[in-house]
């Protein structure tokens, strides 16, 4: 515990926070909101509904201020709750039967990364240029054809760049298990994109089948 606090700015924030320092919650939020607003997105596939969630992400936290104890990186603490508001989020819509995904084109936060995401998988680019949109549409939908905990380990790995022992400690796994589950998520994506980028066929039915393929290697492996 006294190693996070000394080392962890962030949780020396949210120490603060516990004794109702407001501008400390005020400087957390300028911190990580769009961090968490970009995450979330991908989990649920709205923007809309990501920024609502976030607002709960961050309603958690001051609610939690007083039994806060730092037994982690603040990060790893604040998509911990993040990853739990998107579960149960998607577990609500899936009761409603309206489970969809939606590409944003107002979100270009995330498309660098998104980009080179789709560079890495791949291991080539099509003879084509294409523009932003179309990557960030393609991209998309690759990472949603990947079923939720291979998902939420590429956002944590990519986007946020946590090592192999924080994604393990948000996700309840062993460090052993992420990397695998990064690996089989790379696969997954690389089969994904690669009729697109070979002949610009998009994602669909056949990337589906691997995302669903995909959901049962996991299930069994973990």
């Amino acid at each position: 515990m006294e190693l996070y606090r000394l080392h962890d700015p962030d949780v020396q924030l949210m120490l603060q926070v516990r004794e109702d320092d407001a501008e400390a919650f005020e400087e957390l939020m300028l911190r990580y909101q769009s961090r968490v607003v970009t995450v979330l997105e991908h989990l649920v596939g709205q923007r809309d509904q990501a920024e609502d969630l976030a607002q709960d992400v961050f309603l958690r936290i001051y609610r939690a201020r007083k039994t806060y104890v730092p037994g982690a990186k603040f990060s790893t603490w604040l998509f911990t709750i993040t990853n739990n508001v998107a579960s149960n989020a998607r577990r609500n819509r899936a009761r409603r039967k309206e489970v969809r995904w939606e590409g944003s084109s107002g979100d270009s936060t995330a498309l660098p990364a998104m980009e080179q995401l789709a560079v890495a998988a791949s291991g080539q680019m099509p003879a084509r240029r294409l523009d932003k949109k179309e990557v960030q549409d393609i991209v998309r939908a690759a990472i949603s054809g990947l079923n939720e905990r291979q998902r939420l380990a590429v956002l944590l790995s990519k986007f946020e760049d946590m090592s192999y022992e924080d994604i393990a400690t948000t996700m309840e796994l062993s460090p052993q298990a992420v990397k695998s589950l990064l690996f089989r998520a790379r696969e997954n994506l690389r089969q994904i994109l690669e009729p697109y980028l070979a002949d610009g066929t998009p994602p669909g039915d056949e990337s589906n089948a691997n995302g669903s393929a995909a959901s049962d290697v996991s299930a069994e492996a973990e």
